[in-house]
Formats: structure tokens, C-alpha cells, sequence
């Protein structure tokens, strides 16, 4: 399993939410590039960056980071208002390994294809979901969609990859939502990538073991910024075999 060390990046800081919520915001480092270093120095091969502002505004707002990271060689994934095919290849052009795309696959499926035609294997749908149903906008409009059903559209439409993100959990430390996670993994042929609620390694030896439903990795943030435990202890437990 991969370990993805999260960077949220919300006017020009490293931050977490809790649950998405803006107002209940921590910043961890003044300086997101800065904190991508650390983190890829301690091996994370590959870092989810979220433009928290993006996914506001609708627009990418962090495009100077992004290829701050680029030019110190350090890959990314990025998400958080790509609402466009002209914003999707200009987060290709800052540098991304792979771009996601959350409400605008909701909105625009279209965008899908097209992104994936593209950039083949390099396009990520995330879902971030509430009791089961999709949740768009920030996490400010909850929708009547199934997530499985609507990961299952997006395997469809093109998408390499699910980001599966269970809102109740994120940013809880209580454990992420296991059950959720691996029925919407068995749903679809792609891999999944678990993110939201992991708190210890206990946490992230469970979903090591749903490997074979197909959750191959899993994003930490609040848990590496809080000292839960160190990013080198998370991905040597990835690493062992079940």
C-alpha cells in the first residue's frame, strides 16, 4: 500500500479542516512547498495537495506552488477547483503526476472523458462523501447521488482512480469508515484511494488488509501533522505484507 502525506493549502498555509469545515481551521506550516519538501524527504514518493481556496472559488489558486514543487522535483497530486479542461492542462503544465477532479465530475462528466483521453491514467475522481450520498462544493451541498454508483459512472466516464473520502471521518481522528470504503472499492475495477479519518497505525493496517478490494492507498494529514505517529513508521507498515 501507498502512503500519501496530505498538503491543504488555504491562503498560502499549510492547513487542516476538520470535517471540511473553514472555520474550524489549524494551520500546520507557513509554508506548504516548504512542508511537501519535509514530507517527501521522509519518503513520501508522492504528496495530495488540496487548493483549499480552489475548491472554493471555483478556479486554481495555488498554480505557484505547484510548480515550486515541480521544479524541486517532488510529484504530485493535486485537487480542488479544476472545474475546467484549460484548468486541468494547466495543472498537467505546473508539473501534476495526476489531477483530480470532485465536483466538476459531478457537474460535467463530459470533462472526464475528455480529461482522461488527454491524460490517460493521469485523471483521479474524487468523492467525498455524507452518509453514503456525494457531496460537492467544499463539502457545502450534499446531493442525492450514491457514491458507489457514482464511482461506478466515473470508472465508466474514464477516471484511472477513486479518492474516497468519508466527511464524518475527516479530520475526526476516530478512525476512517472501513466498511464504506471497501464496499465502494468492490463496486469498481479501478484502484481506490482511502482518505479521511486515520488516526494511528493500527488504522492503517486496516486498510492495508483491504488491499485485496482494491485499496491500494491512503491519504494521511491531520494524524502525521498531530504526531499520531511518524510518516517513516506509516509507510514501513504499508510496505509489510499482509
Amino acid at each position: 500500500m501507498r502512503v500519501l502525506p496530505a498538503v491543504d493549502i488555504r491562503g498560502g498555509r499549510c492547513v487542516n479542516l476538520v470535517q471540511g469545515d473553514y472555520d474550524q481551521e489549524t494551520v500546520f506550516a507557513e509554508d506548504p512547498v516548504e512542508q511537501a519538501r519535509l514530507w517527501h524527504a521522509q519518503g513520501g514518493d508522492l504528496l495530495h495537495l488540496v487548493d483549499l481556496d480552489g475548491a472554493r472559488e471555483g478556479r486554481l489558486c495555488a498554480g505557484e506552488a505547484l510548480r515550486s514543487l515541480a521544479a524541486a522535483g517532488i510529484p504530485f497530486e493535486v485537487g480542488g477547483g479544476i472545474r475546467s479542461l484549460d484548468t486541468v492542462h494547466a495543472v498537467m503544465a505546473a508539473g501534476a503526476d495526476r489531477v483530480i477532479l470532485g465536483t466538476a465530475a459531478y457537474r460535467d462528466p463530459e470533462l472526464v472523458r475528455e480529461s482522461a483521453l488527454a491524460y490517460p491514467g493521469q485523471v483521479v475522481v474524487g468523492i467525498d462523501a455524507k452518509a453514503g450520498k456525494v457531496a460537492l462544493s467544499a463539502w457545502r451541498e450534499v446531493v442525492d447521488e450514491d457514491a458507489v454508483a457514482f464511482a461506478q459512472t466515473m470508472e465508466a466516464a474514464g477516471a484511472a482512480r477513486i479518492i474516497y473520502t468519508d466527511i464524518l471521518s475527516d479530520g475526526m481522528m476516530q478512525g476512517p469508515n472501513l466498511a464504506a470504503t471497501e464496499a465502494l472499492a468492490r463496486a469498481v475495477s479501478i484502484p481506490v484511494t482511502a482518505s479521511g479519518g486515520v488516526s494511528s497505525l493500527d488504522d492503517v493496517r486496516r486498510l492495508r488488509d483491504l488491499e485485496p478490494a482494491g485499496v491500494d492507498e491512503v491519504i494521511i494529514g491531520r494524524a502525521l501533522y498531530l504526531g499520531a505517529f511518524r510518516l517513516e513508521e506509516a509507510l514501513a507498515l504499508a510496505r509489510e505484507p499482509r
